[in-house]
C-alpha cells in the first residue's frame, strides 16, 4: 500500500488556500451538520485536512479529529477505494512516521494525530471488510512499527494541548487485535509493543495512558483472544524489572508497570465473571511485586 499510487487530484488539490479558510471551511461544515454542499467533494475537505493534521492549534487538530471521525463512523462517507486512499496517506512519511524517533518537537502532533483516524479506519475494516491479506498486513507492520518506534510520550502539552502518542497508538492497537486476520501470532507481538511502551525507560505515564492500554488486553481476556494462562505469565513478566538494577529506567518500568496492572485488574473486576481466577491471581501477584511500599518488600 503506497502512497504513490494516489492520483494527483487527492494529493495536490487546493494548494492556494490557506490554514485560514480551511478554518473558516470547517467551522462552517460545523454549523451545517457536517453535509456537503452541492458540488463540493470529500477530497476537497480530505487533502487539508491531512495537510494540517498535526497543526499546533489544538482546536483545529481536534475538529479534524471529529469530521474524520462524523464521516468515517457516523455518516459512512468514504468509499472503499477512497478509504485505501486515506489509509495510504496517513501512514506514511510525512503522517504516522513523520520524523518518527524525535523528541521534544511538534512533529509528535502529525504522529500522533494520524494514528487516531487509522483507529477508525481499522473498526471500519472490522464491520465491513475491505482490506486484502497483503494490505492488512502491511497496516499490522505500521501499527506495530509505530509503537515500537514513538519515542516522544508527553501526554498534554502546556500550548499545544494534546499529544497523547502512546494513548492513540493504543486505540489504534485495541482495533488491530480484533480484526477477523488477527491471529496468537499477532496478539503476542501486540502484547511485547505494550510491554515496550511500559518500559520505556523515560516517560512515568501520567495522563491515564495506562487505562488505554489496559483496554487492549482487557479485550484480549474478555474476547479470549489468547488463553488466560498466556496473559497470566505475560502479566509476571512485567514484574521482572524489580530484579533490575536500582535505576531510573526500572522505576519507569516498575511505576508504569503497577499502574497497568491496577488499572486491568479492576477493569476485569467490573465483570465480576467468576472466570478470571488466574488473571486475578497474577495481576494481584505482579502488583505486591511491583509496589516497593508493600511490607513484603
Amino acid at each position: 500500500m503506497k502512497a504513490s499510487i494516489l492520483d494527483d487530484d487527492f494529493n495536490e488539490w487546493g494548494k492556494e488556500d490557506t490554514r485560514t479558510e480551511l478554518i473558516r471551511k470547517l467551522q462552517r461544515l460545523e454549523e451545517e451538520r457536517y453535509i456537503l454542499r452541492e458540488g463540493e467533494r470529500l477530497q476537497d475537505f480530505t487533502c487539508l485536512m491531512l495537510r494540517h493534521i498535526g497543526d499546533p492549534e489544538p482546536v483545529l487538530r481536534e475538529h479534524i479529529y471529529s469530521i474524520f471521525y462524523i464521516w468515517l463512523k457516523r455518516d459512512n462517507k468514504f468509499s472503499c477505494e477512497e478509504i485505501w486512499k486515506l489509509l495510504a496517506v496517513l501512514m506514511d512519511d510525512r503522517h504516522l512516521f513523520y520524523r518518527i524517533g524525535s523528541e521534544g518537537d511538534q512533529s509528535v502532533l502529525t504522529r500522533a494525530f494520524s494514528v487516531l483516524p487509522v483507529a477508525l479506519i481499522v473498526q471500519r475494516d472490522r464491520n465491513n471488510p475491505f482490506l486484502t491479506p497483503d494490505e492488512f498486513q502491511h497496516l499490522k507492520h505500521s501499527l506495530l512499527r509505530y509503537y515500537q518506534e514513538e519515542k516522544d510520550l508527553r501526554g498534554y502539552l502546556a500550548v499545544e494541548g494534546w499529544a497523547h502518542a502512546a494513548a492513540h497508538g493504543a486505540d489504534a492497537l485495541e482495533e488491530l487485535i480484533r480484526c477477523r486476520e488477527s491471529d496468537n501470532v499477532l496478539q503476542r507481538e501486540v502484547l511485547e509493543a505494550v510491554k515496550g511502551m511500559l518500559h520505556n525507560g523515560v516517560r512515568i505515564f501520567d495522563e491515564e495512558e495506562d487505562e488505554r492500554m489496559a483496554s487492549i488486553v482487557d479485550t484480549m481476556i474478555s474476547e479470549a483472544l489468547l488463553p488466560q494462562q498466556e496473559i497470566a505469565d505475560w502479566i509476571h513478566c512485567l514484574s521482572k524489572c524489580t530484579e533490575w538494577p536500582d535505576t531510573r529506567t526500572q522505576r519507569i518500568a516498575r511505576v508504569n508497570g503497577k499502574n497497568f496492572v491496577r488499572s486491568l485488574y479492576f477493569r476485569t473486576r467490573v465483570r465480576n465473571d467468576g472466570n478470571n481466577l488466574i488473571l486475578n491471581g497474577a495481576m494481584l501477584t505482579a502488583e505486591a511485586k511491583l509496589n516497593r511500599f508493600n511490607e513484603a518488600n
